[in-house]
């Protein structure tokens, strides 16, 4: 008996159907196991929850180099794969944060094991700098600074904007009863005001300098929000610039000349092509464009440009690579969480 064509259609598309449907499956399974594997191996290497405290920095740590950690590369839109912006500085055996997105501390958990980095442990965290105070950037604030803080040997530093004062007020209204009840039971307490944050609201110029480490500030280019900044981080091996957000800024240009590794946020050229006119117009005056980007580091020359915190809108994340490089023939990079440089 012969079929109707249109039937053997139907019956080759079901059975090609079938095939890529068990192909892909076959092929998600492969890579789930391989990660699962990782992810199993990593979980057996480092031990379950445990309190860590310390005195101060081992003579390892004090003698190692200045190294960057991505505690989180994403935006204000949730990715399954990345954290909300974060960049920890670790110098002499301790934990510079810059900007403190949402996820970014248990990236500092995760970051403290995998790269052995004992001082990126929460409540060992010294200090934390903020670029702005838009939420996507503040988010895990409340989280490093309430981690284990009866525990704390020494109270969370932070540095950033006006309104940074403020902040801290809200988070201690927020987490009153917390503190309330540990304060007024049975609980052992060793350090009371441990939750208490020492803050210094700045203005652009040198914002903090200890132990051979100095941070700058200027102000970044973050279309009405103000005052917004950019960081350099000078130690005594190395150089870096983190932007924060903002457009394309000449003095940021400056800030960057030579350095030895330069952060910088970027959105696609080719993305943002596919949004409303509204959001182009919003997007060029607060972010700036890839191809802009890489006429910035075509002049200021970093020993590397490393991309994070990117707005893809849809796009392929290499697309935003590809931009910067149509403009930029030096060596760059898009970061991934838990990247360390």
């Amino acid at each position: 008996m012969k079929l109707p064509i249109s039937n053997v259609s139907r019956m080759i598309s079901r059975t090609c159907s079938r095939v890529y449907r068990a192909t892909t499956l076959t092929l998600l399974l492969l890579a789930g196991l391989d990660a699962n594997s990782q992810s199993d191996d990593f979980a057996r290497s480092v031990p379950g929850a445990v309190i860590e405290t310390r005195d101060g920095p081992t003579a390892a740590e004090l003698a190692a180099p200045t190294k960057v950690v991505m505690l989180g590369t994403g935006n204000p839109i949730p990715d399954a794969r990345r954290a909300g912006p974060g960049i920890a500085v670790i110098h002499r055996g301790e934990a510079y944060l810059f900007d403190v997105g949402a996820g970014s501390i248990q990236n500092a958990v995760t970051a403290r094991y995998q790269h052995d980095i004992p001082s990126l442990y929460p409540s060992q965290i010294c200090c934390v700098f903020l670029t702005h105070m838009h939420s996507d950037h503040t988010m895990d604030y409340s989280e490093l600074a309430f981690t284990l803080w009866w525990r704390r040997r020494e109270p969370l530093r932070s540095w950033g904007p006006k309104g940074l004062k403020q902040l801290n007020e809200g988070m201690y209204a927020m987490m009153a009863q917390d503190t309330a009840l540990r304060l007024s039971g049975v609980q052992p307490i060793g350090n009371p005001d441990g939750y208490k944050v020492r803050t210094i609201e700045i203005v652009p110029g040198i914002v903090h300098e200890e132990d051979g480490l100095k941070i700058e500030a200027i102000t970044a280019k973050h279309g009405d929000i103000k005052p917004a900044f950019s960081y350099r981080v000078t130690t005594h091996d190395r150089t870096i610039v983190i932007s924060g957000d903002t457009a394309y800024n000449e003095e940021l240009l400056e800030l960057s000349r030579g350095v030895d590794l330069l952060f910088h946020e970027a959105i696609s050229d080719s993305g943002l092509e596919t949004t409303t006119e509204f959001w182009q117009n919003y997007h060029r005056t607060s972010h700036t464009l890839a191809t802009d980007l890489g006429r910035l580091a075509s002049e200021a020359k970093p020993g590397l440009l490393v991309i994070y915190h990117g707005l893809y809108y849809g796009v392929p994340e290499s697309n935003i690579v590809d931009e910067v490089k149509s403009t930029y023939d030096g060596e760059v990079v898009l970061a991934k969480d838990l990247d360390i440089f």
